[in-house]
């Protein structure tokens, strides 16, 4: 029999078949062959388009469980569109090898050049990125890199205590301070020139001093080591506003869009100590226990699915469409903006750590029950793939076809 070379198969018929029995592969080919002889005419009987090579070799691949036989027949074609279609149908009509009852259902055809496609394109990206990282930079690259430099040589030392600074704190009447000589920089490199560094965990007397005479707004890590450097400030300096950076991101490392978000954010200093005063939660007796444990649980927060928007709809279609060869997945915030892209094997094990802040994942992969757990227990709004596999009634799934 002849076989298609993978080069000129156009397409592939992927299906699957369930017996009530137990049978060997050449008893499935067999009926293949058998039942479908005469019913489509002479130019497409299976056994003539395999000698023409139209039809490629016929792959069965089967497994025996429990007294029962499952598995898949794939079929590669040569043939056009509509007469793929009609071979691809006329399996279905198989239901008896030999005496076993069967059930074959073709899944898909699968047009093999789309995955040629996708590697073309994914190889051009590949050789684009190296050309460009291979050539002169442009003048704003060369202006951005003097203008980094010209910052980071602006950084002084300020005090007695000799703290990591900017050039404008003696000049400036707001001033910002953050935890260490890395904040600085970074924020210096983003054009915040009134910033100074504590340097440790106790606050310095420069820094007491400077809070009695400006306005200070101490911007410290998203973690609980800046909730104590807050707490500590509030209690020994005239501190005037607050603000954290993201859950579990530190200063050094924030884009200067997300310096502007908290800096925008920040509150005053007697808010943040009332909220440093709230009472804790009361401990629970075991009476309390007992009764809770009896009573019917309800949820710590409110689901609401949310609606697709226009401009989420087309940012969704754009990152997915960008995603697709990659086996990679974008995780965004509120704003859309990609916090990080991780591949899809270490999707749910990201998700784990972060625990919040995540507003939707994009994938390069199908949605199953176990990512659409993951992501309602860390509250996501959104999951986007091609594919899914599982519902929710918590979040929203939205695949390829409603994009």
């Amino acid at each position: 029999m002849a076989k298609i070379a993978q080069v000129s198969a156009k397409y592939i018929i992927h299906a699957t078949i369930q017996i009530e029995g137990i049978v060997d592969k050449p008893d499935v080919i067999g009926a293949i062959f058998g039942q479908t002889e005469g019913l489509l005419g002479s130019d497409l009987e299976l056994r003539e388009l395999q000698r023409s090579g139209r039809i490629g070799r016929i792959e069965v691949n089967i497994e025996t469980k429990g007294g029962k036989t499952n598995g898949e027949i794939i079929i590669p074609s040569s043939l056009d569109k509509a007469e793929t279609a009609i071979v691809g149908a006329s399996l279905e009509i198989i239901q008896r090898i030999g005496p076993c009852n069967a059930k074959t259902k073709v899944e898909k055809i699968e047009d093999i050049r789309i995955s040629k496609r996708h590697q073309v394109v994914d190889r051009a990206k590949e050789l684009l990125k190296n050309l460009m990282e291979g050539v002169l930079p442009d003048s704003q690259e060369l202006a951005d890199e003097v203008a980094y430099s010209v910052r980071v040589m602006e950084i002084q030392e300020f005090g007695k205590e000799r703290l990591p600074a900017g050039p404008a704190i003696d000049e400036s009447d707001d001033i910002i301070a953050v935890e260490g000589r890395a904040d600085v920089l970074n924020l210096l490199k983003h054009g915040f020139k009134n910033v100074i560094a504590l340097n440790g965990t106790s606050v310095p007397e420069t820094i007491i001093d400077l809070s009695k005479k400006k306005t200070v707004t101490a911007f410290v890590d998203g973690d609980r080591g800046g909730d104590l450097i807050i707490k500590e400030l509030l209690t020994v300096a005239e501190i005037d506003f607050v603000t954290k950076a993201p859950d579990g991101k530190e200063v050094e490392e924030l884009t200067k869009k997300e310096i502007h978000k908290a800096l925008r954010g920040k509150i005053a200093s007697e808010q943040a100590k009332m909220e440093s005063r709230a009472p804790k939660k009361e401990e629970k007796t075991p009476e309390k226990k007992v009764e809770e444990k009896e009573a019917p649980k309800k949820e710590e927060k409110t689901y609401t699915k949310k609606r697709l928007k226009e401009d989420e709809k087309q940012n969704f279609s754009e990152m997915l469409e960008d995603l697709i060869g990659t086996r990679g997945a974008y995780v965004l915030d509120d704003d859309l903006n990609i916090l990080g892209k991780v591949p899809v094997s270490e999707l749910q094990s990201t998700i784990k750590s972060l625990r919040t802040g995540i507003y939707a994942i994009v994938l390069d992969g199908v949605i199953d029950k176990e990512l659409v757990s993951t992501a309602e227990r860390a509250y996501i709004k959104f999951l986007v793939a091609m594919e899914t596999k599982a519902k929710s009634n918590r979040l929203t799934i939205v695949t390829g076809d409603d994009l």
